[in-house]
């Protein structure tokens, strides 16, 4: 098996498309200042267009994650190790 680390041949597997590029150009100055600036442009794959579609409508309560983050962030968020434990089991015996 021959794996190449080159960036054409990810581009290969994952083709992307261009999203938007614009340039605004602001009014020039007198002198030497000159001033332009461009617009950030982002290309997707099409894999990461799928991602971004799915991430919008998965259905995420964002206050029960915002809680989590917060018990997380405050150190008070913790799990019975025997909850772990049984989850863990749980998946291994395919429940």
């Amino acid at each position: 098996m021959n794996v190449n680390n080159d960036v054409q041949g990810l581009q290969q597997l994952f083709p992307t498309q261009e999203i938007g590029k614009t340039e605004a150009a602001a009014p020039q100055r007198s002198g030497t200042e000159t001033s332009s600036s461009a617009v950030d442009q982002a290309t997707l794959s099409p894999a990461a267009s799928m991602a971004a579609e799915a991430a919008q409508d998965s259905g995420v309560r964002m206050d029960k994650v915002t809680a989590v983050q917060q018990a997380i962030a405050a150190g008070t968020y913790s799990v019975p190790s025997s909850d772990v434990a049984g989850k863990i089991i749980d998946q291994m015996l395919g429940k």
